[in-house]
């Protein structure tokens, strides 16, 4: 029963509207670095505008995409480092946007907790501004919600939305796409946000804590290790589309390295791809051996080393890597398109004996 002389506020019930004003004006300076032409990355209104003139698109196609970040966000719950999964955040969402060729213009986040903290906020936003710093969008707003009762205190999660554009007639779509073409794998820089639920479940039965020494990287624990944010392909992407020498570009996210090639190839043909053309990174190795992990589930689960595959002319194969590797990039010439016999799969990817640290030569195949 209430007490009838009490006044009630909306703190009492849990919410602090004065914390969520103290994060907004403590993540303004975070937001003004993300500035870019088209839009002056203020925050307070109600909704933000943005110029496409400005930003120099004569005939653009705007594409768009949301994502999360997955149970990635427990490990940085459990470590106590949220600084990262802001990068991991935007990564999702504009690595998505390159692969039709669209520059990211303009980002927004969602972040919903049991109970706002002002510093583990400003830590989760002002990383989430640095990778849209990494790829050219402007954090153009955002929502932050506290909801006691929906999360523990403690917990967060965190969702992300993203606009870029395209002009029409340079949108990659992989129609163009046939035998011959070469596969170009860009390096990973880990386990990126995808499969850590069996990341999880392998920390918990591997009896490591997060705060650990790592095994597998010399001078972090576990949780640093594994919270290594995905790595941003935008601004590489965006110097050879504009050398016009892509076809197609594949973000190799959920459903792993054979699942996410097919999404972007025409009927008709299929990739090989060799896996003894590039070493398994040691977190990935770690994992495999860990959980006993077959080759099959390795290639659909993880990016195995590889975060982005992109398709290009034979001819164009040396062009690109150059252009690639003088963006950062570490590149390797992992495959090869051709016509797909009637019952093949779309993606196969071939393991020789030691490859990936099999002791057997192994197959591992797309499910279309």
């Amino acid at each position: 029963m209430s007490d009838q002389n009490k006044s009630y506020s909306y703190k009492d019930a849990g919410v602090d509207i004065d914390a969520g004003n103290a994060l907004v004006d403590a993540i303004k300076p975070a937001a003004a670095s993300t500035k870019r032409p088209g839009c002056d990355a203020g925050l307070g209104g109600f909704g933000a505008l943005f110029d496409l003139k400005a930003a120099g698109f004569k005939d653009p196609i705007l594409v768009s995409g949301t994502d999360g970040v997955g149970t990635k966000l427990k490990v940085a719950i459990e470590s106590g480092k949220h600084d990262t999964v802001g990068i991991d955040l935007v990564a999702m969402c504009v690595n998505d946007l390159i692969v039709q060729g669209a520059e990211p213009l303009f980002f927004l986040d969602y972040y919903a907790t049991g109970h706002l903290s002002v510093d583990v906020g400003k830590a989760i936003i002002e990383g989430i501004a640095e990778g849209c710093r990494q790829g050219g969008a402007a954090l153009i707003g955002g929502e932050t919600a506290e909801m006691p009762g929906m999360y523990s205190d403690g917990d967060y999660d965190l969702a992300g939305f993203c606009v870029g554009a395209v002009e029409r007639d340079r949108v990659i779509d992989g129609t163009s796409v046939g035998e011959g073409d070469v596969v170009l794998g860009l390096a990973s820089s880990g386990v990126h946000s995808n499969g850590f639920s069996l990341v999880r479940k392998l920390v918990e039965v591997s009896g490591v804590s997060y705060h650990d020494p790592c095994t597998f990287e010399a001078g972090k624990t576990y949780g640093e290790a594994l919270l290594c944010p995905t790595k941003i392909y935008v601004k590489s992407c965006l110097e050879a589309l504009k050398a016009d020498c892509i076809k197609a570009l594949s973000h190799i996210t959920g459903g792993g390295f054979v699942e996410n090639i097919p999404r972007i190839l025409p009927k008709g043909v299929t990739v090989d791809v060799d896996a003894s053309l590039w070493t398994l990174p040691p977190v990935f190795d770690w994992l495999r051996t860990t959980g006993n992990i077959s080759p099959q589930e390795m290639a659909k689960t993880f990016n195995c080393g590889i975060g982005m595959a992109v398709i290009v002319p034979a001819d164009k194969a040396e062009l690109a890597s150059k252009i690639f590797e003088a963006n950062g990039e570490k590149v390797y010439n992992i495959g090869t398109v051709r016509a797909k016999k009637e019952g093949e799969p779309s993606t196969t990817v071939t393991g020789k004996p030691g490859s990936w640290g099999y002791a057997d030569a192994w197959v591992a195949k797309s499910a279309h």
